[in-house]
């Protein structure tokens, strides 16, 4: 069975200013089936928002190909909605007409009134209603700015949502209150996302699989760690769950430590495919012998 999303031998490479050329990253292959959530996580310059870009259409790689639902992804589309740090709405229009704009666009035959419920019900979803929906952008917080930007995108139905550090610029507090309205409206549609953030336990919340990256150059998507705490999860409880913290120190010592171990690499003309990791302190048949389980990682 095909994936929903395959990225296929993809690389990216920039002049570096002295007449050659620069390997952000290369040869990477890694896929997301349909209503999985995906995050990826790396330091800044191995790539992630230059691989966000490449999903969304915006930029053109050297090589490789970014496929979905079978076809090879060419151009910004519709089926494809962002969600970026910057908020990126349209100041002139209020908090609701910047969501029917987009709504119109998406369903040109809709009826006006239909385009209205529609784009009010997102709204509602991620908690803004009443009169906060007839600001302007500059009436509202940054929180509410970026449930605006949330309830848009998903209001769309697009095939792929991907999201840009969504929550970087906010406080702790809304960003976790936004993080929980993300999941509850992503838990009720078949939403296929793919994150990027800095944030490790944002990733645990919110995840299915976490992608890591080395640093660059020549960076790769060197493992895809499922977070096997099951849904729904709660911030507040996620904690006490056996495997958060396995999956956590994992998440840690990738990034501290075997990131930059693994930086550089040449890969050539061979495919970079992520090893899959799979941490369940919760399976005895992981140690049948002793019962007592233990962290386990398997090539896919």
């Amino acid at each position: 069975m095909k994936p929903f999303l395959s990225i296929e031998n993809l690389t990216q490479r920039f002049p570096d200013g002295q007449g050659g050329t620069m390997t952000v990253f290369e040869n990477a292959n890694f896929r997301v089936e349909k209503g999985e959530f995906v995050c990826i996580l790396g330091h800044s310059g191995c790539g992630k928002s230059t691989i966000m870009n490449i999903l969304a259409g915006l930029a053109e790689p050297t090589s490789g190909v970014v496929k979905m639902d079978g076809f090879e992804v060419s151009g910004p589309s519709l089926d494809r909605g962002v969600v970026f740090q910057n908020y990126s709405l349209l100041p002139w229009l209020s908090t609701l007409k910047n969501v029917t704009f987009a709504v119109k666009a998406r369903f040109p035959d809709w009826s006006r009134e239909k385009v209205h419920d529609h784009a009010v019900k997102y709204l509602d979803m991620v908690g803004l209603s009443g009169d906060v929906i007839h600001r302007k952008p500059s009436q509202l917080s940054g929180g509410m700015r970026q449930r605006v930007s949330i309830a848009r995108a998903f209001a769309n139905h697009p095939k792929l949502l991907l999201l840009d550090e969504p929550f970087g610029a906010l406080d702790a507090l809304t960003r976790g209150t936004i993080q929980d309205e993300l999941l509850k409206i992503w838990s009720g549609t078949e939403q296929t996302v793919f994150m990027i953030t800095h944030d490790i336990d944002e990733a645990i919340l919110l995840a299915d699989r976490i992608l890591l990256m080395t640093n660059g150059p020549f960076a790769r998507v060197a493992e895809s760690v499922e977070i096997t705490i099951p849904r729904p999860r709660v911030r507040t409880e996620i904690i006490e769950h056996p495997n958060f913290y396995a999956i956590r120190n994992h998440l840690v010592h990738f990034l501290g430590t075997r990131s930059r171990e693994l930086a550089g690499q040449q890969g050539g003309e061979r495919p970079n495919r992520p090893e899959t990791v799979r941490i369940d302190k919760t399976d005895p048949a992981d140690d049948p012998a002793e019962g007592a389980p233990v962290l386990r990682a398997v090539n896919h």
